[in-house]
């Protein structure tokens, strides 16, 4: 009798607790982790390196989730999970650009957290957890079996402000492998600095041991003889 009164208190409006809703957000909420963990934590990480990325997909699809999951019982309509989309993948960090493949996992952990939390009765458990294991099958046969080589990328301050000129794109190249020994693959001019002679190069290049790869750090690459 007293738990009966007691789920009949209205807090904000609402019952104290729906046991089926509430079942049903904790099973949604496992297995939208476990596929965001398997993107994230076992795919993306090993192969970038990246913390701060990694905290920023976690955070993004949880809170994504639980806004969905929460805004469930209203009337949406494909416009809202669509302007979800449009919020969050338009994000840049004023630091720096996002890269692609990044931005591609942005997209995917929000595509993920949309995905379990919106799925209708319409949509089984079955066709629900063969979709997200599409997902993370693909993902990891083209981070891990197809892309055998990763590309890293380095930031570096480059003096020799003349090798910039498009006639000198094989002698920038060759200067920058020596000095650097690494196999670069393309570079990237950034912000050329006339006053100090300086130019913001990154450079690409692939390597088989991506864990000892990625350095946000920029560097500064200059001639110790001159």
């Amino acid at each position: 009798m007293l738990d009966e009164l007691l789920l009949r208190i209205p807090i904000l409006g609402s019952k104290l607790i729906d046991y089926d809703d509430f079942f049903e957000m904790i099973i949604r909420f496992l297995i939208n982790f476990a596929v965001v963990f398997a993107l994230v934590r076992v795919i993306y990480f090993p192969a970038h390196r990246r913390k701060d990325y990694l905290v920023t997909f976690f955070l993004i699809n949880i809170l994504i989730f639980f806004v969905c999951i929460v805004m469930n019982d209203v009337k949406m309509n494909m416009a809202f999970a669509f302007g979800l989309f449009a919020i969050f993948g338009i994000l840049r960090y004023r630091t720096e650009q996002l890269p692609i493949k990044e931005m591609t996992y942005l997209f995917m952990v929000i595509a993920v957290a949309v995905l379990n939390s919106l799925a209708g009765k319409k949509v089984s458990f079955a066709e629900l957890m063969l979709v997200n294991g599409i997902i993370v099958v693909a993902t990891y046969l083209l981070e891990k079996v197809f892309l055998l080589k990763h590309e890293s990328r380095k930031s570096i301050t480059y003096e020799k402000i003349e090798n910039v000129k498009p006639e000198n794109h094989e002698a920038l190249i060759a200067d920058l492998k020596e000095r650097t020994g690494l196999d670069i693959n393309r570079i990237q001019i950034g912000k050329i600095d006339f006053l100090r002679d300086t130019v913001k190069i990154i450079i690409f290049y692939h390597e088989d041991d991506p864990s000892k790869s990625y350095n946000e750090e920029t560097t500064s690459v200059s001639n110790q003889n001159e």
